[in-house]
């Protein structure tokens, strides 16, 4: 994939993000703290942004969201690759939000 390709797509995926986040505060603020791992300070920052201000941000070249599993037993749940597979999807996927849920509740 060449460099400007990966510049758009990084681009893209900033803008979604930062206004899905938005959208998550502006609808229910304790719900889109959970859901998306971030401080009360954080979000209050992005609920007030313009939708300029928006654009603006997201055209940078890194990254604004990160991934919140940096977890084997999280990311064994959520994929179903443990070696003790387990027979119900829905089970290892509750367990594995249970496990972030609390990883969350820890930051706080």
């Amino acid at each position: 994939m060449p460099n400007d390709q990966i510049l758009a797509e990084i681009r893209e995926a900033n803008m979604t993000y930062l206004m899905l986040a938005q959208s998550l505060i502006r609808r229910d603020k304790a719900e889109a703290l959970f859901r998306l791992g971030m401080s009360e300070d954080a979000a209050d920052l992005i609920a007030a942004l313009s939708p300029a201000q928006i654009l603006k941000i997201s055209s940078g070249n890194m990254l604004l969201c990160r991934f919140r599993v940096d977890d084997d037993t999280v990311w064994s749940l959520l994929t179903n690759h443990s070696t003790s597979k387990v027979d119900n999807d829905a089970t290892a996927r509750l367990h594995a939000s249970i496990l972030m849920a609390g990883r969350f509740a820890e930051t706080l």
